[in-house]
């Protein structure tokens, strides 16, 4: 076998390999050559990529990064979500990202404002994208992104960030042990070495509203 025949083979084999992780993944997925760099060298992922955007099968959302887009019988090929869009730009840099302060708090019950536009905190640095139609804002977190815990717990340490040390209440500390289970408890409470004093204080509280020692007030 010549060296270029070999050549050919292992790209067609790198080229099946991704193809099919795209596709198991489903429409709407956003990602980074990254997401193949298991599969073979940067250069090969570039270029197979590359010709799958040509073909159409994926879109080039940015440099470096891209989707698998979805499609609509009437609208045709959709924007992507923007959290999907959120995580994939911080994952080029190693970076992790999260709904915001705002959303974080809706999302736990803990407040009733949502964000009129796509804002997430990252642990990296600040920045806008525009990708596909839409602006992308990433702030850099006031409160760690913590690794290795729930999705959870760093949803609550973002919520209470955004609702600051006067506008978390009694109210607020019950709800938020009530959407937690014990082992989020837990781990927030490990947390609490990473946070501001302040909301360590919360955290003990929430720890004291979740084994009932404290009580909503009517």
């Amino acid at each position: 076998m010549l060296l270029s025949d070999y050549k050919g083979i292992k790209m067609t084999t790198i080229s099946d390999t991704i193809l099919r992780r795209i596709r198991a993944k489903q429409r709407g997925w956003v990602f980074t050559p990254k997401d193949f760099l298991d599969v073979g060298s940067r250069a090969a992922v570039d270029q197979t990529l590359s010709r799958l955007v040509k073909s159409g099968v994926i879109r080039r959302l940015d440099r470096g990064l891209f989707d698998f887009p979805k499609k609509h019988p009437v609208l045709g090929t959709l924007s992507p979500a923007a959290d999907k869009v959120a995580l994939a730009i911080s994952s080029k840099t190693g970076d992790k990202a999260m709904p915001s302060g705002a959303t974080a708090a809706n999302m736990l019950g803990l407040s009733t404002q949502v964000s009129a536009k796509p804002v997430f905190v990252t642990n990296g640095k600040s920045r806008n994208k525009s990708l596909a139609g839409r602006i992308i804002t990433l702030k850099h977190a006031r409160v760690p992104i913590i690794d290795n815990i729930p999705d959870t717990v760093n949803l609550a340490l973002q919520a209470l960030s955004y609702l600051g040390k006067d506008g978390v209440d009694q109210q607020t500390i019950v709800q938020c042990a009530s959407r937690l289970a014990d082992a989020d408890v837990k781990h927030l409470t490990k947390a609490s070495h990473q946070v501001p004093g302040w909301i360590a204080d919360i955290i003990l509280q929430i720890k004291m509203a979740k084994y009932g020692q404290i009580r909503a007030t009517t």
